[in-house]
This record gives C-alpha cells, structure tokens and sequence, in this order.
C-alpha cells in the first residue's frame, strides 16, 4: 500500500483531530497542516476517489478503514521517532519536526529496531 508522503500527512492529520472529538473538517485540517483550504479541498477529493477517507454531506471528514491503517501507522511512527530523538536530547520542536520527516522514509526493519529499544528500556509503552 504506497501512498504519497503528502497524502500520508492528510490521514494523519485527520486521526490526530478526529481523536481530539468532534468532527474533522477541512478548515481544521488546513489549519493543522498550515496549508490552504483548495489544498485541502483537493486532496480530501483524491482521498475520497482513492477510498481513503468519506466525507458527508456537511464536509465532516471520516477515515475508512484502509485511510486509518495508514494514518495509524503513520501516527505510530511519529510518536516513536519523536520520543526517540527526544531520548537523545534533542529539544520536543525539533524532535516532533524531524520525525515528521523521518516517518515517512524510515525502513519498516529500522522503525522496528528502534521501537524495541524504546520499549526495553521503558521509555514506550
């Protein structure tokens, strides 16, 4: 399942906010992402076309099951390279920028590693 870095930031953002409650919305993802709203609105359509995401009728943005497989994945990766760097010193800004980078270009093999050595030495649940 090979997806555009781009698109892989508008699932994820929509988890994020979805896990926040309410409604996820486009004017909330733009914000987020600090994007214009006619690139939301462009890529929320791809990611509807795709099967990704569904919308109704009042624009609240919905994650199908293939969309959340990815966002989840995606947000996993985030959080463990985030919290990674932030093991190493690195200050949270930069940590959470730098893994936000990272998460899309890392090897399933690396991520793994490093997972298991968060999680031997207690800093990952």
């Amino acid at each position: 399942m090979q997806i555009r870095e781009s698109a892989e930031d508008y699932l994820e953002a929509i988890l994020r906010l979805s896990q926040k409650g309410g409604g996820v919305r486009s004017v909330d993802i733009a914000t987020m992402l600090s994007v214009s709203k006619p690139s939301v609105s462009h890529a929320m359509k791809l990611l509807r076309e795709d099967g990704y995401i569904a919308m109704d009728r009042y624009g609240t943005v919905t994650l199908l099951d293939k969309g959340a497989e990815i966002a989840n994945r995606i947000y996993e990766r985030h959080t463990v390279l985030t919290t990674m760097l932030e093991s190493l010193g690195v200050p949270s800004e930069i940590a959470r920028a730098d893994a936000c980078k990272m998460e899309h270009d890392i090897s399933d093999e690396s991520f793994a590693r490093i997972k298991e050595r968060l999680i031997e030495n207690g800093q990952l649940d």
